[in-house]
C-alpha cells in the first residue's frame, strides 16, 4: 500500500512538472502580437542592394555619408516584401535610422536586425524574442 502511494505522488509531481514546463513554453509562441515592429536588412546604400546580415556586425546607421553595410529598417505590418541577398530594396519602403521609429502605441519601436529569409519574401513572417537579434531601436550611429 506504501508503494502505490508513492508511485501515485511521483505520477503527480511528473504531470505537474509537465504542465508547467508546457505553459513556459507557450510563452515563446510567435503569435501576431510578439511581432516585432521592424526588420532590419543588412544593405549597401551605395549600390541598394541588401547583403549578408554578418557584415553588419553592429547598429551602426547609414546618415547619407560614408562607405560600408548598414541596417535598413522596414516595419513589419506593412506587408512588404524583403529583398533576397544581391536584390535591390526600395529606399521608400523603410528608412536608415531607428531613432524616429515608433510602435503602434507611439512608443520606442522593438527592432529585429537580420533574421528575415536571404531568399527574399514577405516581412511579416519574423517575430519578436526566440532565436534572434532583437532589440530596442534608438540607437545612434
Amino acid at each position: 500500500m506504501t508503494q502505490q502511494r508513492r508511485r501515485m505522488r511521483s505520477a503527480g509531481i511528473t504531470l505537474g512538472l509537465t504542465a508547467l514546463v508546457a505553459a513556459s513554453l507557450t510563452g515563446c509562441s510567435s503569435g501576431d502580437d510578439e511581432k516585432a515592429d521592424y526588420a532590419a536588412i543588412c544593405v549597401d546604400p551605395e549600390t541598394q542592394q541588401r547583403t549578408d546580415d554578418d557584415k553588419c556586425k553592429d547598429d551602426r546607421e547609414y546618415h547619407g555619408s560614408g562607405a560600408g553595410f548598414f541596417w535598413f529598417y522596414m516595419a513589419t505590418r506593412g506587408g512588404f516584401l524583403v529583398p533576397p541577398v544581391g536584390g535591390r530594396y526600395n529606399v521608400s519602403d523603410g528608412s536608415y535610422t531607428s531613432s524616429n521609429l515608433r510602435n503602434s502605441s507611439g512608443g520606442t519601436a522593438t527592432i529585429q536586425r537580420g533574421g528575415l529569409s536571404t531568399k527574399g519574401g514577405n516581412i511579416g513572417t519574423i517575430a519578436r524574442g526566440g532565436f534572434g537579434k532583437a532589440s530596442k531601436g534608438g540607437h545612434g550611429g
